[in-house]
């Protein structure tokens, strides 16, 4: 007898199967409608061209960190200049500062990590280094005071206002509220083929990048970006050759 008609008879009061599939879907749709999207989550190649454009003062060596480095808000506020590598081109990320203020070690054993810097942004901080505030803490991006730099400072006096004189911005206010936003960005630019403007890294370089605990955190996060390379030519491609053999 099938399910339905037996529950209609009173025989048994619950349709697992279907309660199975109603959960099945939904967390279907929950991963569907949390994914990333480029252009509204994402920064998109245009977007940071313009806001690069636009970028000023104290905050330019800052934010150019965040976009070509990916490091967390609390880790570019909690980056000594003794963890830059300059000769190198590296960034050791080695501590953090939390929201209040207090430095201390990456959250995970995967947070401490090296990771490579572009030639534009290596040039950027050796200048920066010379101008950057003096404090007991020997941070790279502190407040005018060589002390901490609030979160919310870089967001509304730095990252907002960029947005909005580069016209990256919906009715008047910038379209990026927080400098995740930018960490997004880094992690689409390395993903993204070479054919593209895009480093074409695979996800397990991208994991020790961003320094995601497990790969399955960089994949349920990016993994939906990652390029297709089975596309429609190379299939017909290979589906020949195996025929030609």
């Amino acid at each position: 007898m099938p399910i339905a008609d037996s529950m209609e008879r009173g025989f048994i009061n619950r349709n697992v199967a279907r309660e199975l599939k109603r959960r099945k879907e939904a967390r279907a749709a929950a991963r569907a409608a949390g994914r990333l999207v480029v252009g509204r989550d994402i920064p998109t190649p245009d977007e940071i061209r313009a806001i690069l454009g636009k970028l000023k003062g104290h905050w330019r060596p800052l934010l150019l960190t965040a976009i070509f480095t990916g490091l967390r808000a609390s880790e570019l506020r909690g980056l000594r200049w003794a963890d830059v590598d300059l000769a190198k081109g590296e960034l050791h990320v080695r501590q953090r500062a939390d929201r209040f203020h207090v430095i201390g070690r990456p959250k995970s054993e995967a947070g401490e990590r090296t990771v490579p810097m572009p030639t534009v942004l290596a040039n950027t901080l050796k200048e920066w280094k010379l101008a950057c505030p003096k404090g007991q803490l020997g941070l790279a991006f502190p407040n005018l005071r060589g002390n901490i730099e609030s979160h919310s400072n870089i967001i509304t006096r730095g990252f907002m206002p960029a947005q909005v004189e580069a016209g990256v911005a919906i009715d008047g206010k910038a379209k990026y509220t927080g400098l995740h936003a930018l960490r997004h960005f880094y992690a689409s630019w390395c993903i993204n083929r070479k054919a593209d403007g895009g480093l074409e890294l695979p996800p397990k370089t991208m994991q020790g990048r961003l320094g995601h605990s497990s790969i399955t955190m960089t994949m349920d996060t990016y993994g939906h970006l990652f390029p297709n390379n089975d596309d429609g030519s190379e299939l017909a491609a290979a589906a020949a050759h195996l025929f030609s053999v």
